[in-house]
């Protein structure tokens, strides 16, 4: 019997076309590994419209909140549909950034230094010495990021603008020079390392992860073993620690400038990552040997409840 995949994409967070790429992407490959697929926009109604389609395996394409917090995951488990990527407690806690690094600090993941405060306050007052970033809590994609250079005298009031639209409180971080790495782990083998290098700018940003040409990947990435090695070994306990499950993404800045500190720190790990064209993750896997096609097939027969 053909199984039924329910792809969940679109939504209404601040990733929603970003969302609606990587669902369409992923529906046309499904099908093209002999699935029965139902391709979903997920609309407050969603419950309903589940309990009407009843899918056999939901193939979660969102990102951001409702997709990526552990609101989907519950209402997922609730209805006892399989579905893929991490469950409720890893997907709510890696979207919250700060939580998160206490957990991947705990177990033994560098992290950079941060605190969380009130945009008013940050924009206020320098609430960290230049240069440092400037992120909202839960949010991905680089949706949001500022960051304020060490030459820059006064604090970021872009943060005030009446069309900031991602709460109060924000993460500061210090920031670390040198190399955007990432790497994506896949059920508990951690693959590949890329070198992001974005093609204009100095700053991996929206348009740089999702323009055509934005950005540059060198894969594997131009380190030294060692770090290579080290870079794959804190994706895979960053995603061990945090709880995740099938697909995740380790971002890392690695600081090997000529006067650097050779620091190598986890930013963040994406528990849905981009399922794009220009994305990393099926570029990483087709580095380890599997189609497109395969990896989507791979996460639906690794779809469970109880995640």
């Amino acid at each position: 019997m053909t199984k039924h995949v329910a792809v969940l994409y679109g939504g209404w967070s601040a990733e929603r076309e970003v969302s609606l790429a990587s669902g369409r992407a992923c529906a046309k490959a499904l099908e093209g590994q002999g699935y029965r697929v139902t391709p979903i926009d997920v609309q407050p109604d969603i419950a309903l419209v589940l309990q009407a389609t009843m899918p056999d395996v939901a193939f979660n394409a969102l990102h951001g909140k409702i997709g990526e917090d552990g609101t989907i995951q519950g209402l997922l488990e609730i209805l006892r549909i399989p579905y893929t990527h991490s469950g409720v407690l890893a997907s709510a806690l890696a979207m919250e950034k700060h939580k998160a690094k206490l957990v991947m600090n705990g177990a033994g993941v560098p992290v950079p230094e941060g605190i969380v405060a009130n945009r008013h306050e940050v924009a206020r007052q320098h609430v960290l010495k230049p240069p440092y970033v400037v992120k909202p809590v839960s949010e991905g994609s680089s949706v949001g990021v500022i960051i304020v250079r060490e030459e820059r005298t006064h604090p970021p009031q872009e943060i005030l603008r009446d069309n900031w639209a991602f709460g109060d409180e924000v993460l500061v971080e210090s920031y670390v020079a040198g190399r955007e790495l990432t790497c994506a782990v896949m059920g508990d083998r951690p693959l590949g390392v890329i070198d992001i290098r974005p093609a204009t700018g100095l700053f991996y940003d929206y348009d740089a992860k999702y323009a055509k040409g934005g950005s540059i990947h060198v894969l594997p990435a131009e380190i030294k073993p060692n770090i290579y090695q080290r870079v794959q070994e804190l994706a895979l306990t960053a995603h061990q620690a945090l709880g995740c499950r099938g697909v995740s993404r380790a971002d890392l800045r690695y600081d090997d400038t000529p006067e650097g500190t050779g620091d190598l720190v986890v930013l963040e790990v994406n528990t849905q990552p981009g399922m794009t064209e220009t994305s990393l993750v099926p570029e990483l896997a087709a580095h380890a040997g599997y189609t497109f096609g395969e990896l989507v097939q791979w996460m639906v027969e690794d779809a469970t409840c109880n995640r």
